[in-house]
């Protein structure tokens, strides 16, 4: 499977990331607005203007779905999205002028590479102002410049994670995903069982038998807490918010078939679903839960496969023997 959720017409994406420091933002613009609904199923999840999207909301549409880095910090990265929609008039429209509707997810990378770095407001804007309808970079850029998986056993036997999208077409109807791996867990393909990325075992590039230990009661800790998966799920047909909030539900599928554990205390999983309308057919919740749970996976996979690490967080493309993308 290929492509991006960029192939769902009126959905535009960028990014923005210091590489060396290890973090960024990623940006889904929605410029004639999006309905939208979101499903958290991890307890650790960081959000801002996220109860836009979970409950009834006067304003209806969203304009921008902001992904970040730096944990708590990076929310502040919202302030430079809404600050570049309000230039162009993209908002919630009040007697006061526009209000930008920009729900925002964090992931925890501090321990990834500069602990003092933090994606602020002028990284917002940047990745606002790179956001096209163009295939977007993949692997270690935007939100993902500082993600890893697999941390059952610390960071030091994690691997690298990292920002990934797909896109699945049947007929006349794509829909979309993307993702932010950060993951607890190892990464898994569904499709042939194989082990991409995960904790490894002392001394060793091969996977840690994590789901024995498990099993066994093991503990550590404390839990690592850097985790979280982000996900968007989008089409271009016309769903209501009590239907996009089935697809978001129902694809979180994709991250239970992929990363193993998945939905800790120590992840803040979520899925968000949106509707661009652009196509102007009535959508099918099924239909497009089932594509977009599948367009998600390969998101995932995509995102680890084509990450770059270093040489304390290695990546599932450069271990001996292994294919990846580099991108």
């Amino acid at each position: 499977m290929a492509g991006s959720i960029t192939d769902v017409p009126g959905v535009l994406l960028g990014h923005a990331h210091d590489a060396v420091r290890g973090s960024g933002v990623t940006v889904l613009l929605f410029p004639d607005g999006g309905t939208g609904a979101a499903d958290i199923r991890g307890e650790a999840a960081g959000t801002r203007q996220m109860d836009s999207l979970l409950r009834p909301h006067p304003a209806r549409l969203v304009h921008a779905i902001v992904l970040a880095g730096g944990s708590a910090f990076g929310m502040d990265a919202a302030s430079g999205v809404l600050r570049f929609l309000e230039q162009r008039y993209v908002g919630f429209a009040t007697p006061a002028g526009v209000i930008p509707i920009a729900p925002t997810a964090v992931v925890y990378d501090l321990g990834y590479a500069d602990p003092a770095f933090r994606p602020g407001p002028g990284m917002g804007y940047e990745a606002s102002r790179n956001a096209s309808s163009l295939p977007p970079r993949r692997g270690s850029v935007g939100a993902g410049a500082g993600a890893t998986v697999g941390k059952a056993l610390g960071i030091g036997r994690a691997m690298k994670g990292g920002f990934g999208t797909a896109s699945e077409t049947v007929g006349g109807t794509t829909v979309g995903a993307c993702a932010v791996v950060n993951a607890f867990g190892d990464v898994v393909d569904p499709a042939t069982g194989e082990w991409v990325a995960g904790a490894r075992a002392e001394g060793t590039d091969a996977p840690a038998d994590t789901e024995a230990l498990f099993r066994g009661g093991f503990r550590r800790e404390p839990f690592a807490p850097e985790n979280t998966t982000l996900a968007v799920v989008a089409t271009a047909d016309l769903l209501a918010r009590d239907e996009l909030l089935g697809v978001a539900r129902m694809a979180h599928a994709a991250l239970c078939r992929v990363i193993r554990p998945v939905h800790t205390p120590m992840d803040g999983d979520i899925v968000v679903a949106v509707s661009t309308g652009k196509s102007g057919r009535t959508g099918n919740t099924l239909q497009t839960a089932a594509l977009g749970t599948r367009a998600l996976e390969a998101s995932i996979l995509d995102g680890v496969r084509s990450a770059r690490g270093t040489s304390a967080v290695p990546a599932a493309g450069e271990l001996p023997g292994r294919r990846g993308r580099q991108r």
